[in-house]
């Protein structure tokens, strides 16, 4: 039988040998998240965003059936480029790594990936949560509740209902800190309108935060640190607003629901801000790299 064991590319090995700062990186934005050709591009802008901080960047996927942390720039533009790359969860990485599948691991995969591999910093755009209009909650959230692992991203999507992901969040023992603020981002947008408890302010102290969670062993949960965009760089809220509302009457009229509620508003964002809402995020996701590299820095030293 082939063997299905994680296989950790050599630059991420010998940087993790090393104690080197790693920054654990997805591949669903790569495979699903952007249109092509932009999504190879920007999939490269991310790992040089990490390595300009000195950090080593390692974007997990999986290519026939064998999982690897750390893609070279061949596998990268396979899963760009594929037609049939499947989008992993958690639950999935068996099956298709038995199935000798390519797959883009969503957040959740990437996190619990990133941690058998021994990488305590990932960086995404925004986590899943609890879907409006539709009884789904992403997987993201279980898996982060388990898996000690530091998050770097923009909160979660503000098409999402965000004060019910904020009450799971609690619900569920997930650490939540502003980078910079008190109050929670909502993606696109820089203030989703709710408060947080913690904030932090450089990438230092969230280091600090990650050694006592360490040195006192009573938390196995996830880190979120939530890194808003500058108010200058955030979608016009205004046209976020009308978008969204716009959306969720679309959403009504075509009798869309369940797990089809996300993607058709996220589409419908992109069709509506005239690509707008795309540019933002890859701002987004460029950012979160940056700090995230700085932060796999700080906890390195």
């Amino acid at each position: 039988m082939t063997d299905l064991h994680i296989r950790v590319g050599p630059e991420v090995a010998e940087a993790l040998r090393a104690g080197q700062p790693v920054v654990a990186l997805e591949s669903t934005i790569v495979a699903h998240g952007l249109p092509r050709p932009d999504n190879l591009r920007v999939a490269r802008e991310i790992e040089q965003a990490v390595r300009a901080t000195g950090a080593v960047p390692a974007t997990i996927g999986m290519i026939g059936g064998v999982l690897t942390v750390g893609l070279d720039d061949a596998q990268l533009t396979r899963l760009a480029t594929a037609d049939e790359v499947a989008k992993l969860s958690v639950r999935d990485l068996a099956v298709a790594a038995a199935a000798g599948a390519d797959g883009a691991t969503t957040v959740a995969a990437t996190s619990a990936v990133a941690v058998a591999a021994g990488i305590p910093v990932f960086a995404t755009g925004g986590l899943g949560g609890v879907h409006r209009e539709a009884f789904d909650e992403s997987n993201d959230l279980v898996t982060l509740a388990r898996t000690p692992i530091t998050v770097v991203c923009a909160g979660v999507k503000s098409i999402l209902d965000v004060g019910a992901t904020l009450e799971r969040l609690e619900t569920l023992g997930i650490t939540v800190l502003g980078y910079g603020t008190r109050r929670f981002p909502g993606f696109y947008i820089t203030d989703a309108g709710f408060d947080l408890d913690w904030s932090v302010d450089t990438p230092e102290q969230v280091a600090a935060v990650m050694a006592a969670r360490r040195e006192q062993g009573v938390h196995g949960g996830g880190l979120v640190v939530a890194n808003p965009l500058p108010l200058d760089e955030q979608l016009d809220p205004d046209l976020h607003d009308r978008t969204l509302a716009e959306g969720l009457d679309k959403l009504h009229s075509e009798g869309i629901t369940g797990k089809a509620v996300t993607p058709f508003l996220l589409a419908y964002f992109h069709e509506a801000t005239g690509g707008r809402s795309l540019t933002v995020n890859v701002r987004i996701i460029l950012r979160n790299a940056e700090l995230a590299g700085r932060v796999a820095v700080a906890a390195a030293a």
